[in-house]
């Protein structure tokens, strides 16, 4: 165990406008939050060439995009569960739909697209989120209704020339994704086990040895979006406790960022000017926050 580390404050960057606040049920809120009637719940956040930060709400089908000033604007709102959202280094913009698998977004046209419902001919349980390695090998979790009493989540990684490989199936709920530093082991989120999992990326494509890497504690959900930046620390969003951990490449905190508004902080992007300021979707209140770090947050593998 670890002494607390020093804490860092935020403040709210932007905020779901009233325009896209009319709580209601869909198919997703009545599985996963008890079929209240909610207004959004966001996620996915990630940046453009421009500067722009995308955004997707799972609960309704809709995809945002949020200027450098805080604007929302609505891309895309179709039938689907978008989760994670990631936009590759040629532009294009990747999106995991819990219901229908991984999707690509037109942007300009507002349209949603499939590119891979299943492996073989069985369909995903429920793709969470994504995260591209600099070789252009695309990674995304398969959780689906995963967790302790049903340790059978996936990991995948589709190569760059169009293979799919399936890295592990045993994973209690495998949520946000990124690799470390070097590019040599795959770093996951594993909600309900609250921890953090460490699977090595061998040479042949296989993984052996997975291990255990971060053990978190409390709130009522566990570790959800991941992020990594140039210097290697890993920084958590703790869905359900309202923080977001930095930990050294070792996994020895440095820092705990805490929301300013609820404690559904679900996913998270570096970005800003210089880089050094991270975004974080809240998605109990429906709004973005940011936090300046006190040093260089810039994501180790970037399009802009």
């Amino acid at each position: 165990m670890f002494a607390a580390p020093p804490s860092l404050e935020t403040e709210v960057f932007a905020e779901l406008p009233a325009i896209y606040r009319q709580p209601r049920s869909s198919r997703w809120t009545e599985a996963n939050r008890g079929g209240a009637a909610v207004h959004s719940f966001l996620e996915g956040p990630s940046f453009d060439r421009d500067g722009n930060l995308y955004v997707v709400d799972i609960a309704h089908g809709r995809i945002f995009r949020v200027s450098p000033d805080g604007r929302f604007d609505l891309v895309a709102e179709y039938d689907g569960e978008p989760n994670g959202l990631k936009i590759h280094r040629d532009g294009r913009i990747f999106v995991a739909d819990y219901r229908n698998g991984l999707m690509l977004l037109d942007a300009e046209k507002g349209s949603v697209t499939p590119i891979l419902h299943g492996r073989w001919s069985e369909h995903f349980k429920g793709i969470n989120d994504l995260f591209f390695a600099a070789n252009g090998d695309l990674y995304f979790t398969d959780q689906g209704q995963t967790g302790l009493q049903d340790a059978t989540g996936r990991v995948y990684r589709l190569t760059a020339d169009g293979r799919l490989d399936k890295l592990i199936d045993t994973v209690p709920s495998p949520n946000g994704l990124v690799t470390d530093a070097a590019g040599t082991a795959l770093l996951v989120a594993v909600t309900r086990g609250n921890c953090i999992w460490r699977i090595p990326l061998l040479p042949d494509g296989t993984t052996t040895k997975v291990g255990l890497f971060i053990q978190l504690s409390g709130g009522l959900g566990g570790p959800d979006g991941l992020a990594v930046d140039a210097a290697g620390n890993l920084a958590v969003a703790h869905a359900g406790l309202g923080s977001v951990w930095i930990f050294d490449p070792f996994g020895e905190p440095l820092w705990r960022i805490r929301s300013c508004t609820g404690r559904l902080t679900t996913n998270l992007a570096y970005g800003g000017a210089d880089g050094r300021s991270l975004f974080v979707t809240e998605s109990e209140t429906g709004t973005i926050l940011r936090a300046k770090l006190p040093v260089e947050g810039k994501p180790m593998f970037s399009h802009r």
